[in-house]
Order: structure tokens, then C-alpha cells, then sequence
């Protein structure tokens, strides 16, 4: 039965009330305490006056968890808020989501008068006596509510926003119904229980971050904060701590192969890995499993707009590399419940492989800012479908492959490039870790630059390799060695870093 997220971790607190639901270094804390603080902090909330959308400026600390289950307690919208972006980002964010009520840990707290201004002005939950130079919303000396405010699955849990790779992020209201049919596919293929430990690396106001929260608290299980300094020793942080279950992007294997954590059976703990966010490499796959044996692995896939995920595919060896293109792991079947279409460049039905297009259940209504929608939503038959903006290839089973980003095929020449094929090309190179290719203007058009990690490699020998596969229009003119690639906050390889890179590179 579908459930929303207040009713998941009801559950999980009625499995292990007295369990950790959080450990954050040497802070615990228990499923009764997470609910017994949410319910005084959404009873405080609601005296003050119906909330409409409260936004959670914190980083992965206790008050950020309490925070995002006191709002959903109160009835109202979460907008998590992450404390370390620019100021004027989380600005314009808590505008455009019509914020004036927030939840901030001692962080948030320090970088909020950065933030307001005469036109951005907000009321802070006291929840410690110690907000002083705000307007506050008085912590009330009992629960105040003796249960979480009942709400629909048709009203909004969360206002996400999208990481901008594309220009200025987006805001993503996502509703409660949306999360119940995400959560509801993931119980009946994944067995979490009560003495699992997730590793959550994500930040809370990335959605998958939201997958680990609710995941885990719906079975009663632990979630465990991975600093930035576990990576110099991953495998004995993991062991520490118990954990079973490895969630990130793939970016979290370069940086654990990079410390020496990948040796054989050095990961032996873990039963679940989930990667997602960015294509995975089958390779790193391998390099992982070696070190995890034991563990199941899972690509996920999907857009802000589609509810954390909207497909998956689980590992299963040369079978998973045959189906992936340019040597990337499938992303799976789409959801139950979902439609989807392939449509080429020419708006042609595709049988075989174009931007996916997806509706159902987990789809948002729209962004926040109808303006937003132009190009995305598309009416069609009768229904409103979501376009990803992704190339994939569909096998005859209805199994897609990730091909890359529509707006990731460029010209060059005259001639259709994919940045994606040259990625692969690049990467099967002697001595080349990882490739990242972007476009630059030039005197005489647009020209391929490639950023790569690894060995460094002389260039005319990475552009015999390219030119031995790929024609002479998909040739990179500058092949430039880095010891690692710049990552957005969602830990993504940030190729609009690269692209201003190759932009300043002399001629």
C-alpha cells in the first residue's frame, strides 16, 4: 500500500522506536526522539499560524533531519536549503518558493543575515533559545500535537530545486503521491530492514538525499553521515560503522579507487550499492564489486521532475555490458504505472532511440513558475508528458540504455557530435582514467577540448586514438590533463567548470 513519508517513518518508528534513526559523528539520535522533537517543532510551527512552506537551512546535522520531518508533520512544504551555496542563490530560492518560516542549524544561522535583505525577510524557529537576531516562532513547552496534520496525496511534501547545469535551477514541486509510487516500487525489489546502515552521502536538498532519509526510515533502519574525510579510508569507516548499504554517484568510486579503498574484498560489508546522478561507467562497476562481492548493485535513474527515480537496472555482469552504450550501465525499465516515448530531433516516434519522454504518476504538476514549463511539459494525446532532455535506446524488452544529453550533441563542421561517444573513446586510451569533453568557439567555428584524468599522456597519441575510431570532425583539438574533475554540489562532473576551462585556454 502506498505510503506518504510521514506514514514511512511512523513505520520504521514502530519497528525500531528506540534504534538510531541518525548518527552524525558522535551525535545519535533515536526513531522516538526524531518524533518526539518533529511533533513539539510541528506543534510550534502550527500555533503560529497554518504553515505554507518552511525551508530547512541546514547541512547534514540533527536539525536538519528533525527539521524535514517537523514540516511534513505540520502538513506544510519542505524547501531544503543548503547553507553552503552562494547567497543569492538561496535568495532567490526562498522567493521563488515563498518561504518565510525556516528551520536552521547553527550553520544556516551564521550565513543568514548574508542572505536577507529588506525584500527577503523571514521568521526562525527557536528550537534551542538561542536565535536572537531574527523574528522567531517561540518553541512551544509541550508536543502540541499529539499526531502529524493528515494530508493528500495530491498536496506537495517537497519544493526541490535543479541544479542548474542548464542556466538558473528550476523550482520542483513534488508531491506526496509522486514519492508514495517511488517508495512503494523501491520496497518490492529492495529488503531493507532495521540492522541496515546506510552510508548517505548526498546533501538533503539533492533528491536522492530524500531517497536515503525515507528509505531507511521507512524500514527502521540507521542512516549514517559520511564526511568528506571517510574517503582516505573508506573501507575502515564502512567497517566502523557498520554500514550495508553505499549510496552516490559514481563519483564516489573515482574518489574511493583514488585512496586505495577498491582492493579485493576491502568493501566485504556492504549488501546494496545504489549509484546514480551521472552515466556509470562499467568499469568502475567491476572495480567496485570487486572490492563489495558480496553487495547487489543498482543504476538509478531520473529527473528532480520524476520523483527521485523513474527507472532502474540491477547489475548482472557481461549481460548489464552488453546492453549499456559506450561502455555506461543501462538505466532499466521505466517504473509501473508510467508511459514513455522516444522522439527523435524530427518530433518522430522512435521504436529504437531519441529523448525520452515519460508520464505517470511520479511526474510534478509543473514547475513552480509556469514560464519554466515552455519546452519541458508537452500536451500530447490527451496527456502531459515530462521531456528529459536525454538520448536513450530502447532494447526490444523495453530495457533503455543512456546515450547522453540531447544538448550534449553538438556540431562541429557542420558535423553532429556526441560528447558522450568521444567521453568512452577517449577513456579506452592507454593510461586514461575518465574524459570529459566540452566545445569551445574558435575562429573558425566550434572545437572539441577534452579534459582526462589518469597518466598524462602525450597529446598526439590520445588524438591517434580518438582519429582510429571516431571521424576527423570528432577529433578534440586539445587533450588537457587534470589530477581530478571539478564537481557541482550535487558531486557531479561540472562541465560548465570545463567549459569556461577550455574557453581561457590560450590558442
Amino acid at each position: 500500500m502506498p505510503l506518504t513519508l510521514v506514514e514511512r517513518f511512523l513505520r520504521g518508528l514502530k519497528i525500531s522506536p528506540d534504534r538510531p534513526a541518525v548518527r552524525i559523528g558522535s551525535d545519535i539520535v533515536t526513531y522516538r526522539q526524531v518524533h518526539e522533537t518533529a511533533l513539539r517543532w510541528a506543534g510550534s510551527l502550527v500555533a503560529d499560524g497554518p504553515p505554507r512552506a518552511v525551508g530547512v537551512l541546514a547541512g547534514k546535522s540533527t536539525t536538519s533531519y528533525i527539521g524535514l520531518l517537523a514540516v511534513l508533520y505540520s502538513g506544510a512544504t519542505v524547501v531544503p536549503l543548503q547553507p553552503d551555496f552562494p547567497a543569492t542563490l538561496t535568495r532567490r530560492m526562498i522567493q521563488v518558493a515563498e518561504v518565510d518560516t525556516l528551520i536552521a542549524d547553527e550553520r544556516g544561522l551564521a550565513v543568514l543575515p548574508e542572505i536577507t535583505d529588506q525584500e527577503t525577510s523571514v521568521r526562525v524557529l527557536d528550537t534551542d533559545g538561542c536565535v536572537h537576531r531574527f523574528p522567531t516562532i517561540p518553541l512551544i513547552s509541550h508536543p502540541g500535537l499529539v499526531a502529524p496534520v493528515p494530508v493528500e496525496f495530491a498536496d506537495r511534501a517537497y519544493i526541490l530545486f535543479t541544479s542548474g547545469s542548464t542556466g538558473i535551477p528550476k523550482a520542483v514541486p513534488v508531491l506526496h503521491g509522486g514519492f508514495a509510487h517511488y517508495f512503494e516500487q523501491l520496497d518490492r525489489r529492495c529488503d531493507f530492514g532495521p540492522d541496515d546502515v546506510l552510508a548517505q552521502t548526498y546533501d538533503l536538498n539533492y533528491d536522492p538525499g530524500i531517497h536515503d532519509v525515507f528509505a531507511m526510515w521507512g524500514a527502521g533502519a540507521t542512516i549514517q553521515v559520511v564526511p568528506s574525510w571517510a574517503y582516505r579510508d573508506l573501507p575502515a569507516f564502512l567497517a566502523e560503522h557498520a554500514v550495508t548499504i553505499w549510496h552516490s554517484t559514481p563519483s564516489g568510486i573515482w574518489l574511493t579507487r583514488e585512496m586505495g579503498g577498491l582492493e579485493k574484498g576491502a568493501l566485504n560489508g556492504l549488501r546494496w550499492s545504489i549509484f546514480g546522478g551521472e552515466a556509470l561507467r562499467c568499469e568502475d562497476v567491476e572495480d567496485w564489486l570487486a572490492a563489495a562481492p558480496g553487495s547487489k548493485l543498482e543504476n538509478r535513474y531520473g529527473p528532480t521532475e520524476l520523483s527521485i527515480g523513474i527507472s532502474f537496472h540491477r547489475w548482472s555482469g557481461e549481460e548489464s555490458a552488453r546492453r549499456g552504450v559506450n561502455g555506461t550501465v543501462p538505466i532499466g525499465k521505466v517504473h509501473a504505472g508510467h508511459d514513455f516515448r522516444l522522439v527523435t530531433e524530427q518530433g518522430e516516434q522512435s521504436s529504437v532511440e531519441g529523448e525520452l519522454w515519460v508520464t505517470g504518476p511520479q511526474m510534478t504538476t509543473g514547475y513552480l513558475d509556469p514560464a519554466d514549463d515552455e519546452g519541458r511539459f508537452v500536451e500530447l494525446d490527451g496527456r502531459r508528458w515530462y521531456r528529459t532532455g536525454d538520448r536513450v535506446r530502447a532494447h526490444p524488452d523495453g530495457e533503455l540504455a543512456y546515450v547522453g544529453r540531447m544538448d550534449s550533441q553538438v556540431k562541429v563542421h557542420g558535423w553532429r557530435v556526441e560528447l558522450a561517444e568521444v567521453d568512452h573513446v577517449v577513456r579506452q586510451c592507454e593510461g586514461v582514467r575518465d574524459a570529459a569533453a566540452v566545445v569551445r568557439p574558435a575562429v573558425h567555428g566550434m572545437e572539441l577540448v577534452v579534459f582526462y584524468t589518469g597518466s598524462e599522456v602525450p597529446e598526439v597519441t590520445l588524438a591517434d586514438g580518438v582519429r582510429a575510431v571516431l571521424p576527423g570532425s570528432a577529433v578534440p583539438c586539445r587533450y588537457i590533463h587534470v589530477d581530478k574533475f571539478p564537481l557541482n554540489p550535487n558531486r557531479k562532473v561540472d562541465r560548465l567548470a570545463l567549459r569556461k576551462q577550455a574557453q581561457e585556454l590560450p590558442d
